[in-house]
């Protein structure tokens, strides 16, 4: 039964938990390291770590896609990021990068504000999908529920394989006053690659995301320390119970359809590999990163993170954060695998992930998602 509280005479509300909150516990048994795997598939697609890149400018650039690609993860390209409007994103990186000194600390947000008010070229965005899907990776991009149906012919002849719907919150039936609706159901069964769509936060909207046909559903919409979503709108849903309810969902959708499973694909309140852990332990398949992955020194914010929605015309709901300074910066492959001196869990992220299946005693993700847990008092 759910956890209700009352909030106030006559009001309840439900108690949910975020990640900090939970703890695997470990098993009767453990195992070597060596005898983990992480490996992760979608659809025909095999990748030996469950990571998708937060599609944001700040952590991902075609050739960064390329490298995450290599490196076993899947690089979400932002389609309706400066990529697929500026033919010079280096210059206009350099203007990001200067900006922060001045100390108008909105001055940022107006930038990208205006940096994103320049129209997508469908030319820009497929050159940089060609430039990952040439150097024999999986292609991927992210588009937004209103721009999808415009935007994925030219993705799809550049050579995207994993098409990303993704917004802060994500329906079945995206409902358009100025113009037709997003149907999901439709849309994706038009199409012969895999949808990925999100976030939901809840059974009932990851159920209705499910029964489109979507191959994955995002839980979450990249909660952080640069989002601000929740002081914004004041949405949000502690990620370890919106994991579960993900989870919980899938699991009712594998029955009602005789064995169709979708992945649940955590992001938000990821900060370190302790988050990563904890995220397949609730449920999740793979983890989105966003913030966690702008310190490698091939993140082309060079230091600095963002979300796509810090751009939004009229409400922007993320900061312009630094993410890291000098010193702590490294590269993507150390990032991920290590070695590492630093000892709060923000480098050799899925190393970490590995000794924490093996300490617990499972040997792949499936496994690991029946891991017991705690809650702290």
């Amino acid at each position: 039964m759910p956890d209700l509280v009352e909030i106030g005479m006559g009001r309840t509300a439900r108690r949910g938990y975020a990640l900090h909150e939970v703890e695997i516990v470990p098993s009767r048994r453990t195992r070597s390291s060596q005898d983990v795997s992480t490996e992760w598939k979608i659809d025909a697609y095999r990748f030996d770590i469950p990571l998708l890149t937060h599609p944001t400018d700040a952590v991902v650039s075609p050739s960064v896609a390329v490298e995450v690609g290599k490196l076993g993860g899947l690089g979400v390209l932002n389609a309706e990021g400066l990529w697929a409007r500026h033919a010079n994103v280096e210059q206009v990186l350099e203007r990001i990068v200067a900006t922060l000194d001045d100390l108008d600390h909105t001055a940022l947000t107006r930038l990208l504000q205006e940096l994103h008010a320049a129209p997508i070229k469908p030319e820009l965005i497929t050159e940089a999908v060609k430039r990952v899907a040439e150097a024999g990776v999986t292609a991927a991009a992210r588009v937004s529920p209103q721009r999808a149906a415009e935007l994925t012919p030219a993705l799809l002849a550049a050579g995207v394989e994993i098409l990303v719907v993704q917004g802060t919150i994500v329906s079945a039936e995206h409902v358009s006053r100025d113009g037709e609706p997003l149907n999901l159901k439709s849309f994706i069964a038009e199409l012969d690659v895999p949808v990925i769509a999100g976030g939901v936060h809840d059974y009932r909207t990851a159920m209705h995301l499910m029964r489109t046909g979507a191959a994955g559903v995002i839980v979450g919409y990249g909660t952080g320390v640069a989002t601000t979503t929740d002081s914004v709108l004041g949405i949000g849903v502690p990620m370890a119970t919106a994991i579960v309810d993900a989870a919980a969902a899938r699991r009712d959708y594998l029955d009602e359809t005789g064995g169709r499973y979708v992945h649940v694909i955590a992001d938000g309140e990821v900060d370190g590999s302790g988050d990563i852990a904890k995220s397949i332990a609730c449920g999740a398949d793979a983890v989105m990163l966003g913030s966690p992955l702008a310190t490698a020194k091939e993140a082309p914010g060079r230091g600095l993170y963002w979300t796509a929605a810090a751009a939004h015309p009229s409400l922007p709901r993320s900061r312009v954060i630094p993410a890291a300074v000098e010193e702590e910066i490294t590269d993507l492959r150390t990032l991920l695998f290590g070695p590492s001196s630093d000892p709060d869990g923000v480098i050799n992220l899925f190393g970490a992930l590995r000794r924490a299946m093996a300490k617990t005693g499972y040997s792949d993700l499936k496994e690991f998602q029946k891991v017991g847990l705690s809650v702290r008092g």
